[in-house]
């Protein structure tokens, strides 16, 4: 099923695809942290990666308490923006040597996963309250706070210390 497939005919079957899309990118995400993990050199980096491997569990977890919720099927459909982002992320890590670049390297492709996800989770919120699932909203809503504490700390690492010493 396309983004704009002949499927997708209400706002429901919307909210159900967006959902199975998110769902493939946590579980896409959980596949790549333990590579940007063993990439990065910055002991909070690292930490703080494998700290959002442990959430990204926990996101799966919810996402398959919404899919119940809901009652439809929790399965995944193929994400093409995650993936683009995820593949981004593996080449231009692959390209660099200084450790203090790449770990500034390694940030900012973890917000743009970030970031994607904010999106997702946002919009989902919004459609479930408009579909009358304040209940899903909720659960999400949890997801979404992550998220946004993840991006927060990558933005105070950046710009506390690795991207200072990656100038140097």
């Amino acid at each position: 099923m396309g983004f704009f497939s002949k499927d997708i005919k209400t706002l429901d079957d919307l909210f159900v695809h967006t959902l199975r899309d998110i769902y493939y990118a946590e579980k896409q995400i959980k596949k790549n942290l333990p590579k940007m993990i063993e990439k990065a050199t910055d002991a909070q980096l690292k930490a703080g990666f494998e700290k959002h491997l442990q959430e990204t569990d926990g996101h799966i977890e919810r996402l398959e308490q919404v899919f119940q919720m809901h009652g439809v099927e929790a399965k995944a459909v193929n994400c093409p923006a995650i993936d683009g982002i995820l593949k981004e992320a593996d080449e231009v890590s692959g390209d660099i040597d200084d450790k203090q670049v790449l770990d500034a390297a390694l940030i900012a492709s973890a917000q743009a996963v970030e970031h994607y996800e904010m999106t997702r989770y946002g919009t989902l919120m919004a459609w479930a309250k408009q579909l009358g699932r304040s209940d899903c909203a909720s659960v999400l809503a949890k997801n979404l706070k992550e998220e946004q504490a993840t991006d927060k700390k990558l933005t105070e690492l950046g710009e506390g210390s690795v991207n200072m010493q990656a100038a140097e």
